[in-house]
């Protein structure tokens, strides 16, 4: 992305790159270690072949991840995070965290209600 196209809000900035709900499942998967394209899909239930690689692409392009792709046959990608994607480690934590406690109040809602 375009440092001029950038939102000026930092928040719709994070929004703009990690938004998507496969990009963040995406590095999610890829913090814990490179991954090949099938290793992706597979672990990403649910999504198609042509969004993994449009939103590996983007995130490509957004230096998010890094495509190494060997001249071998059968040809070989594999997709690793950057620095940057890495340095969504604490946004992704954020989110768990935050989560694991939404599903707490839930409980504790439900409890007190029944």
């Amino acid at each position: 992305m375009e440092l001029e196209n950038l939102p000026k809000c930092p928040v719709e900035t994070t929004l703009a790159l990690i938004g998507d709900k496969w990009k963040i499942l995406i590095i999610r998967d890829l913090l814990s270690g490179t991954k090949r394209f099938s290793e992706l899909k597979k672990i990403c239930s649910g999504i198609s072949q042509k969004v993994l690689a449009t939103n590996l692409r983007a995130m490509e392009d957004d230096g998010l991840i890094i495509r190494k792709e060997y001249k071998q046959k059968p040809p070989k990608v594999e997709y690793t995070l950057s620095d940057v994607g890495y340095s969504l480690a604490g946004v992704l934590d954020a989110m768990a965290n935050w989560g694991d406690g939404y599903k707490t109040y839930l409980k504790l809602l439900k409890k007190r209600n029944s």
